[in-house]
């Protein structure tokens, strides 16, 4: 189990914080000791796309950290304020440029290790048209048998890819796949 220590101060009076058993909850939680605000600590989403033209899929090299040169398909950090979808949505243009249509959450993968869920949307493409912003080194279109496996930045976008090619072959609906990446 993932066992965080973020909150180094209170974001309500910015005493230092214990961290330590709230009555009627059942982990540690990050707790002034001034006010007794209690600071949570919750997974982060992250939200993509799996965009397809005709017999390929769009992959981006990425021009940062983590993984900086790697290929993975366009996702990123929900923001608050959007939903799954909508993130979904922006991080495909501002990684790719791409202008995409949604065809339903394909991937949910829990990554406890690092505290964070992944969504992968299919996405139709469109247009071929692609305009990748500033965290992109590279947006291409990859057929299956060209995709450089060895150089795939993280283990979700490879089990989405995977699926996604699984799913082609045996030519049924593309249902959601959930699981966890150890």
């Amino acid at each position: 189990m993932l066992q965080t220590r973020l909150i180094k101060h209170c974001r309500q009076c910015g005493t230092a914080v214990a961290y330590r058993m709230p009555d009627d909850d059942n982990r540690e939680r990050a707790v002034c000791p001034s006010c007794t605000t209690v600071h949570y600590e919750n997974p982060l989403n992250v939200v993509g796309t799996l965009p397809v033209w005709g017999e390929q899929v769009l992959l981006c090299r990425r021009a940062i950290e983590p993984r900086h040169g790697l290929w993975t398909l366009p996702a990123g950090f929900m923001e608050l304020g959007e939903t799954v979808a909508d993130g979904a949505l922006r991080e495909t243009v501002e990684e790719a440029g791409a202008k995409v249509e949604l065809q339903g959450l394909f991937t949910l993968l829990n990554v406890v290790r690092v505290g964070q869920v992944h969504f992968f949307y299919r996405a139709r493409m469109l247009d071929n048209t692609l305009d990748p912003g500033p965290e992109t080194l590279e947006a291409r279109l990859f057929h299956e048998h060209d995709i450089p496996w060895d150089e795939i930045a993280f283990r979700t976008v490879r089990a989405t890819l995977q699926h996604f090619f699984d799913c082609r072959r045996q030519g049924n609906d593309y249902p959601l796949h959930v699981g966890d990446i150890g």
